[in-house]
């Protein structure tokens, strides 16, 4: 079976390389020519671990390839993934250009039936403006060629994208025709026979489910870390709190861990985007709204948590540690990091940062204030003769590093740990003046 994958970026190289991996022969397309170039030469433009081995064994193994050319992929594959990005425009509506964009191509190139996936998050009815595009421009070529649309919303990740892609936790397929869905079957077979939970329904309903479920975790979210704003104010211990609650099994453990606010490429813009479709159809979600201001305020109270707790910032060096929005990932999109350097910055501060994987795109995103940050190469570099270091996101070497040698090397001995992963840590709490979220 021939599948194309339109979009290389975090969601459609993930799902064209685990298609390949599933057997089946994939044509990935993007526009970025150098992009295409470093990915045929098996070099992978983004972090995700365990990507580049399976992408470098399936470009050996003749199943993957990859095109500038979108032409090449609509006429020979029989089933299309959409996997382009759907940016927030200025009043928090997904920006559907790009996904329709890609429709015009295929109704410009289409030679026979095809499947066309709507991979990307997009809102309720996009389903139905894929479809009106491409049967647009079939009608000005004056062909007839049958098509179905599908909306197969994607849950991966970032971070561990890769087996989420290999055994998800279930696999949504919204349709409206049989032969549609049949033809879904065949693409997952792999997942179809080994009984991964299959939910089929319509493609308004699969569009909504993706929205619903990053909202809710979103919210779930946004619920802890105002928690733990009140447990530093009455002397309670958010994670003891999260840990009882978690327990309750309507609740549940996952997503209760308070830190400096949630960020990526998901949450942000999707709970903006159905606050924006809700309004569109008469409805005003209030909780979600409620969550997003959360958030926004959550970076804020980690800014002032640090100034307040070091009298002033003015003229201080803060080392900042980690500045992807999570572990195991160079995304930067609205990372908490951003917002709680920008708020140093202007309160005076002069920063010192190290991430495994996120400086890249930290130094474009951050170019603004570029002479105010100092880029270092690990960890005890930025530490040194710094008055406070305030970690800000999880990576696994920070939980190893040695605090003793950080003792040492800082001027100050401020410590503001915005995951707790030292919250259990007498030494830590001995060594410097620590400071945790929820911890009263």
């Amino acid at each position: 079976m021939k599948i194309g994958v339109v979009g290389t970026g975090y969601v459609g190289l993930v799902q064209g390389v685990i298609l390949s991996e599933f057997g089946l022969e994939v044509t990935c397309v993007d526009t970025n020519i150098e992009k295409i170039e470093m990915l045929k030469n098996g070099g992978v433009p983004i972090y995700e671990p365990g990507l580049e081995p399976l992408l470098k064994k399936n470009i050996e193994a003749g199943r993957l390839q990859f095109t500038s050319e979108i032409k090449e992929a609509v006429e020979t594959s029989e089933v299309l993934f959409i996997a382009v990005g759907t940016p927030p425009a200025d009043d928090g509506s997904a920006d559907l250009r790009y996904v329709l964009e890609v429709a015009n191509s295929i109704g410009e190139h289409m030679n026979g039936y095809r499947v066309v996936v709507d991979k990307s998050t997009v809102p309720v009815g996009t389903g139905k403006l894929v479809k009106e595009t491409i049967q647009k421009k079939l009608d000005e070529r004056g062909v007839d060629f049958e098509f179905d649309v599908v909306s197969n919303p994607e849950f991966l990740r970032e971070g561990k994208a890769v087996n989420d892609c290999l055994r998800p936790d279930r696999v949504v397929i919204g349709y409206s025709d049989e032969r549609a869905k049949e033809m879904m079957k065949k693409v997952y077979n792999v997942l179809y026979i080994n009984e991964t939970p299959f939910v089929f329904t319509s493609v308004e309903t699969a569009e909504m489910i993706k929205y619903a479920s990053n909202a809710f975790l979103a919210v779930k979210i946004s619920f802890i870390n105002e928690m733990a704003l009140l447990a530093e104010k009455v002397g309670a211990d958010v994670q003891q709190i999260a840990k009882a609650m978690g327990q309750d099994g309507r609740i549940s453990p996952k997503f209760l861990h308070a830190g400096p606010g949630y960020g990526g490429s998901c949450f942000p813009k999707d709970t903006k985007a159905i606050v924006d479709i809700a309004k569109k159809y008469g409805e005003e979600f209030k909780v979600i709204d409620a969550a997003i201001q959360a958030n926004e305020k959550q970076k804020q109270k980690m800014v002032e948590k640090i100034v307040s707790n070091m009298g002033s910032v003015e003229n201080k060096v803060i080392t900042v540690l980690g500045l992807s929005f999570k572990p195991e990932t160079d995304d930067m999109r609205d990372a908490p990091s951003i917002d709680i350097i920008r708020g140093l910055v202007k309160n005076g501060a002069r920063i010192k940062a190290y991430c495994p994987e996120g400086i890249k795109e930290a130094k474009w995103r951050l170019k603004d204030i570029e002479e105010n940050i100092e880029y270092c190469d690990n960890e005890y570099i930025a530490v040194k003769d710094a008055d406070a270091t305030v970690i800000i996101t999880e990576w696994n070497q920070f939980r190893g590093i040695s605090l003793s040698k950080v003792k040492d090397l800082m001027k100050g001995n401020y410590l503001f740990d915005l995951r707790n992963i030292y919250s259990k840590s007498l030494e830590a709490k001995k060594m410097f003046n620590y400071y945790g979220v929820g911890k009263g």
